[in-house]
């Protein structure tokens, strides 16, 4: 299992699901985007943001029955990906599992404070790796603007570059019969 940092939240596309986004603390550092519901989205920035609700919502209202059974949660574990669908578990302290939805559990594991791990599986099929633009102390992301209108904005240019690409784009180039030979040294 792989110790995972929960980055935060995305939505690519204006009518698209929220995206909880995952990133591998060390190592190939690599991302992991699980789409999930909007209320989810909310429950998993609330917890990450530590913001308390005047009433428990029903992320919290867990924790607190895990509690008061005497017990607490010690790990949050994405398990599998089957036919497009992620699988996590809550870890108690006890070594009982329960099965979540990935965005619950990692809900519940910020309220509770523990690692979020992935199997290495799931990552092998299902992970991104983006590369950092610079180096060193400097080095970044590629950033996704903000603003909606800008966001909105990139994704139609982004889409009208689509319409303009034609399958004859992607045909290889004819070889050459003759190429140039290479210089000695």
């Amino acid at each position: 299992m792989i110790p995972m940092d929960v980055e935060g939240m995305a939505v690519l596309a204006p009518e698209a699901a929220p995206v909880m986004l995952l990133r591998e603390r060390e190592g190939e550092r690599r991302w992991l985007a699980i789409t999930i519901g909007g209320p989810e989205a909310s429950a998993v920035a609330l917890a990450q943001e530590k913001i308390q609700l005047p009433r428990p919502g029903t992320i919290e209202l867990i924790g607190q029955v895990v509690e008061s059974f005497g017990h607490r949660v010690t790990g949050v574990e994405v398990t599998a990906l089957r036919d497009g669908i992620f699988f996590a578990d809550l870890v108690m302290d006890s070594g009982i599992r329960v099965s979540a939805r990935p965005s619950d559990a990692v809900a519940i594991g910020l309220r509770a404070g523990v690692v979020i791990k992935v199997a290495d599986s799931v990552l092998e099929v299902a992970s991104v790796r983006v590369e950092i633009v610079g180096s060193g102390p400097d080095a970044e992301l590629p950033t996704v603007p903000s603003d909606p209108v800008e966001q909105e904005r990139e994704v139609k240019e982004f889409r009208a570059a689509l319409d303009r690409i034609a399958p004859e784009d992607f045909v290889d180039p004819p070889s050459d019969p003759d190429p140039p030979s290479a210089p000695n040294d």
